[in-house]
C-alpha cells in the first residue's frame, strides 16, 4: 500500500506542479507510510521529491522508527541541531532547488520555518491538492474500516440509549457508551450528552445534570478501531418529549433527506450544505442552524472535504463525509441527526443502520 500511494502522490505532484512535499508526524504521514514517529519539538519530517523519499530524523528516535520503514533517514543529534541533516535530505531528494513545495498544513509551526528558511525562494503552498485530495477518497478496504467502525458506534448509541432514564447523570450515560467501545476492540474517542436545555450547546460538555421527565438528549458520540473512527448523533428523551419537539425534529430530518437529496459527484459542498440549511430557513429556524452541514471522516474525526456555505469543493465518488444539520434553542432543547456517508456514483450511501427516530425511555 506504500508504494502506490507513493505513486499516486507522485502523481499528483507532477499534476499540480510540486516538487517537493514535507510531512510531519500525523494523519497525513500515517495514511503515506502507515505509521508515523514520535512526534514532540525536535524537527522530524518526510520529504517526498519526485523520484525519492527520505526522514529529517532525530538520532534519539531513529532506531525505533527503523522497525517501521525502509525509508532513507537523515538524522541529527541533539547537541549538532538539525540543519545540515535537512540539506542532505532535501538533496538526497533532489529537492534543494525546488521551485514549489506543499507543507502539511498540520506540522509544527518551527518545522514549518525550518523548510521555509532552506528553500526561501520556492512557492509554498499547502497539501490540499496533493496528498490531501488523495486522501478524502477512500478506497474499498478503507470504507470497510469505517462501516466496521459505523456498526460498532450504533451499538455504543444503543448502550447510551438503555441508560437513559430519570435521574441519571449525562456523565452516567456517557460511561454507558465508553464502556462498550472496549466489548468489541474499539476505543472511546468522545462522548457528547446534552440533557434538557444543554443541548442547546451543540458542543457541550457532558456534565453532571441530572436527567428529568420531558428532558431531550443530544447524544453524539464516536470511537475508533484499526486506525478509523465512527461519529454520529442520535436524539433521546425522558416519556413525553419538550412542547415543539415533534415539528424540531421533523425539520431536522428533512434537512438531512435534502442534502442526501443533493450529493451527488460533480456538486460543490456548499450545495448541499445550502441543502439542508434551505429547509431549516423556510421553516423558519434559520438563526438556530449555527454550524456547518458536514465534515469529512476516516483516519481523524474531522478531516476534509468540509461542507459548509462557502466550501468550492467538488464531491468525487469514494469521499466519506458526515450530514449533520441541528436546531438549537436556547434555554429549552437541541437537536442534532447526523450520518456518515460514503459518495457513490447515484448518491450517498449510509454507513449507519440506526434509525434517526427520537428513542423515548419510559423507564
Amino acid at each position: 500500500m506504500t508504494a502506490e500511494r507513493l505513486t499516486k502522490l507522485r502523481k499528483k505532484m507532477a499534476e499540480t506542479g510540486v516538487d517537493l512535499v514535507a510531512l510531519g508526524p500525523g494523519a497525513h504521514m500515517q495514511w503515506l507510510l502507515g505509521f508515523h514517529p514520535h512526534a514532540d519539538e525536535r524537527p522530524c519530517m518526510l520529504l517526498v521529491g519526485r523520484e525519492r523519499e527520505a526522514f529529517l530524523m532525530p538520532a534519539l528516535n531513529a532506531e525505533g522508527t527503523r522497525e517501521n520503514t525502509e525509508v532513507a533517514f537523515h538524522t541529527w543529534s541533539d547537541d549538532e541541531g538539525p540543519a545540515d541533516a535537512l540539506a542532505a535530505s532535501l538533496a538526497d531528494v533532489g529537492a534543494d532547488s525546488a521551485r514549489a513545495m506543499a507543507l502539511d498544513e498540520t506540522m509544527r509551526a518551527d518545522f514549518a520555518l525550518l523548510m521555509v528558511d532552506a528553500l526561501p525562494s520556492a512557492a509554498r503552498t499547502f497539501t490540499t491538492e496533493t496528498i490531501g485530495a488523495l486522501r478524502m477518497r477512500k478506497d474499498a478496504g478503507e470504507c470497510r474500516l469505517i462501516k466496521e467502525n459505523a456498526q460498532i458506534n450504533d451499538r455504543a448509541m444503543q448502550a447510551a440509549f438503555a441508560a437513559v432514564r430519570p435521574g441519571v447523570t449525562e456523565l452516567e450515560i456517557a460511561e454507558a457508551v465508553r464502556s462498550h467501545y472496549p466489548t468489541e476492540g474499539a476505543k472511546a474517542v468522545f462522548t457528547i450528552v446534552g440533557s434538557g436545555p444543554n443541548g442547546a450547546f451543540p458542543h457541550h460538555a457532558t456534565g453532571s445534570r441530572k436527567l428529568k421527565d420531558g428532558d431531550a438528549i443530544v447524544i453524539d458520540i464516536g470511537g475508533t478501531k484499526d486506525g478509523f473512527f465512527s461519529d454520529m448523533t442520535r436524539m433521546a428523551a425522558v416519556g413525553q418529549p419538550p412542547e415543539g419537539y415533534e415539528e424540531v425534529h421533523s425539520i431536522v430530518d428533512a434537512a438531512v433527506e435534502a442534502a442526501l437529496r443533493a450529493a451527488r459527484p460533480g456538486v460543490p459542498a456548499k450545495a448541499v450544505d445550502a441543502a439542508a440549511r434551505g429547509v431549516i430557513t423556510d421553516a423558519g429556524y434559520g438563526e438556530y442552524f449555527v454550524h456547518r452541514t458536514g465534515h469529512g471522516l476516516g483516519i481523524e474525526v474531522h478531516e476534509p472535504p468540509y461542507l459548509t456555505s462557502v466550501s468550492e469543493t467538488v464531491l468525487e465518488t469514494g469521499m466519506v463525509f458526515s450530514i449533520e444539520p441541528g436546531i438549537y434553542i436556547p434555554g429549552r432543547f437541541g437537536i442534532r441527526l447526523e450520518e456518515i456517508v460514503v459518495l457513490r456514483e447515484d448518491g450517498p450511501e449510509i454507513f449507519s443502520d440506526l434509525p434517526r427516530d427520537l428513542h423515548v425511555s419510559r423507564s
